[in-house]
């Protein structure tokens, strides 16, 4: 357990171990050099471009390889002789290495085994020692040692003269699950590139490691995919945006869109990952899908929506059971695999309407032919196809929790959303799950029960509850909780049409997210907003984050304008447990491959 001091900064997330010396300091200086071995030079060109930005120091190089001894910052990787590497973090980094939590922060510290993402940090009055377990870990250190200086050491320009004080300690640290991942939606509301890219560097301040990037929905399309330009040319963009809650229906009758390109898309991956993020991303399939019919009307299953959905909830568009919308699947998912080095594909596969498959007199000959009962084992038959195609690339399919209940395909990653009890029946069924229950972290849900809350939507999620979350329900056994591979908090964006929104629903409960997913136990709620009122809201300031103070929303963060509509948790699980009851009582099988 950390050391926690008054009047001490600590990091957030919270090391495993942090233990400050009685007295002594480390002054950088413009001339502080750095001794690294060339494999961490991309994790120590982030150094000298983020310290040297806010302090003017240069960290110039020296050249012993992390093998000497100098008077300023030594690094080298230990990853200890038990350790598995991963995947090659240049295009792959993180959490996809196997499944499971990690042994609990500060196991094996001790005995040298770091293991992926660990490090070791020793700050002496002579000198700083970097030991990562492996680059991400170089890279998680001196996420850390950036958070032990002054606050001002996170702005984009020098506003003091130095020196740069950091105090003596030691900290050694691992991650308690591996992944620990954010989706963000940029369907509902398109955000552009800048602005996700910013977003990746504050997910690694706070050590996470995982975008889940929702690329497409009804209310629109926003990847670009040769040979099929109305997908951006139609697709991309909807006429109006509907204002508040879909129980409330207004319109602001202004246009709305955007799409990434192929080489933003490749921009966005290779700045992820250079610090050690992966991107997941989500095209999904076969529901959700209005805006794709919008632009081939011909896929779909009966007669197509007409335009893109201009309103939230769930359309009834979905693509039909034919050869052509298989062929298309496959365009999409074969550009998809081209750009996102990530192992797993997000194919979504929730909440699909079967209305127009049994409507559609082409579906019901199509189930005929499969041999199926009927058409509602088309989503299962869809499924092992997107599934099929992923793996022509050696890739594995992701799917929300839905694609258990009639059969998901072997060695599929299971998003579990409603409620524990996706992520129940997956890890019962001997399939990797990651936990993103919604009424726990669903960070587009309202933070507080407070009048001012802009656009009050869902149960009530405060940031005491996010610090309190655990992935893994406590009634798994051993064996099935270490099919728990960590969580994912989703920022829906239905009603986040801005960056400054996103910034409000996100922080700082993201902050808290990170903690949970990294340190786990103890979670002292308590001890926890201490802290990050003391020392984290500072450092979130010098970043320029708009997060929601704890007192409250600033006037032009409410939203008078735009009507929510608030649950109660009670009401919400009981709907959770409806919604689920097919999974928790019908015990689901796995797909024929």
């Amino acid at each position: 357990m950390s050391e926690i001091q008054a009047g001490r900064r600590t990091p957030v997330p919270l090391p495993a171990r942090l233990d400050h010396a009685s007295s002594g300091e480390f002054l950088l200086r413009p001339d502080t050099p750095v001794d690294a071995p060339e494999e961490c030079a991309s994790e120590v060109a982030w150094l000298r471009g983020a310290f040297g930005a806010a302090t003017g120091c240069r960290l110039p190089e020296v050249a012993s390889g992390g093998s000497g001894r100098t008077a300023g910052i030594v690094v080298r990787l230990d990853p200890g002789p038990d350790s598995d590497p991963g995947p090659d973090t240049d295009s792959d980094p993180g959490p996809e290495a196997g499944p499971g939590p990690g042994p609990g922060p500060g196991a094996g510290l001790d005995t040298g085994g770091l293991g992926p993402e660990g490090y070791r940090l020793d700050v002496r009055s002579d000198g700083i020692d970097v030991v990562g377990g492996d680059r991400a870990g170089v890279f998680r250190a001196f996420q850390t040692l950036r958070q032990l200086m002054d606050p001002a050491a996170f702005r984009r320009a020098p506003v003091g003269s130095g020196p740069w004080r950091i105090p003596a300690l030691r900290v050694e640290d691992r991650p308690r699950y591996a992944w620990r991942g954010v989706l963000l939606d940029v369907a509902r509301h398109f955000l552009p590139k800048a602005d996700v890219l910013r977003f990746l560097d504050l997910m690694a301040v706070h050590h996470l490691n995982v975008l889940h990037l929702h690329l497409t929905d009804d209310q629109g399309w926003r990847v670009e995919v040769p040979g099929r330009p109305k997908l951006t040319a139609v697709g991309a963009w909807r006429t109006e945006s509907m204002v508040g809650t879909r129980h409330a229906p207004r319109h602001d009758g202004r246009p709305h869109g955007g799409y990434y390109t192929r080489d933003d898309l490749r921009e966005i991956v290779a700045f992820a990952a250079a610090r050690h993020i992966t991107v997941v991303p989500e095209v999904d399939l076969p529901g959700h899908a209005q805006a794709v019919l919008a632009a081939y009307p011909e896929l779909a299953a009966g007669p197509a929506p007409e335009g893109v959905r201009t309103g939230w909830g769930i359309s009834d568009a979905v693509l039909g059971a034919t050869d052509e919308a298989l062929a298309f699947c496959r365009e999409v998912l074969d550009e998809i695999c081209a750009v996102f080095p990530s192992r797993h594909i997000c194919i979504g596969g929730d909440e699909v309407p079967r209305g127009p498959w049994r409507a559609d007199p082409a579906s019901v000959a199509r189930a005929r032919e499969l041999g199926l009962p009927d058409t509602d084992g088309l989503q299962r038959w869809f499924t092992a196809r997107l599934a099929d195609m992923l793996a022509a690339h050696d890739r594995t399919v992701f799917g929300w929790d839905e694609i258990l209940e009639d059969g998901a395909p072997e060695g599929a990653l299971i998003g579990g959303w409603r409620g524990d009890h996706g992520v129940r029946a997956a890890a019962r069924l001997g399939f990797d799950v990651v936990a993103s229950p919604d009424t726990s972290v669903y960070l587009d849900y309202r933070q507080a029960e407070g009048p001012d809350e802009p656009l009050p939507v869902g149960t009530l999620v405060t940031t005491e509850d996010v610090r309190a979350f655990d992935p893994v329900p406590a009634d798994l056994t051993a064996d099935e909780a270490r099919r728990v591979l960590g969580g994912q908090a989703p920022l829906w964006s239905e009603h986040l049409d801005s960056v400054r929104a996103v910034d409000y629903a996100a922080f700082p409960r993201l902050c808290a997210f990170a903690e949970a997913l990294w340190s786990g136990e103890p979670r002292d709620t308590g001890e926890f907003m201490a802290r990050l009122e003391r020392d984290h809201l500072p450092r979130l300031d010098a970043l320029g984050v708009e997060y929601r103070p704890p007192g409250g929303p600033h006037p032009w963060q409410t939203r008078p304008d735009a009507p929510g509509f608030p649950r109660e948790r009670a009401d919400r699980e009981a709907e959770l447990a409806r919604m689920t009851e097919r999974l928790r009582e019908n015990r689901p099988r796995k797909a024929d491959s």
